[in-house]
């Protein structure tokens, strides 16, 4: 029982090894064009839902003020 543990083991860290050297690594300038597309993707759309907080908020509180 122990002896096929100990056999999966280094499989397993063989595998990963092997995976890991599989990866390709974005270059420079794609790396820095596709963090840009994210932040400004993300800044857009947290103007967006800040927009519609603020315009379903202004419309409960006259709802309510009815």
């Amino acid at each position: 029982m122990g002896d096929s543990k100990n056999k999966e083991k280094p499989d397993f860290a063989k595998g990963v090894k092997t995976e890991f050297k599989k990866i390709t690594w974005p270059d420079r300038t794609s790396l820095i064009k596709q963090s840009v597309a994210v932040v400004g993707v993300s800044v857009v759309l947290g103007a967006v839902i800040a927009v519609i907080d603020m315009l379903l908020q202004y419309g409960v509180n006259n709802f309510l003020t009815m």
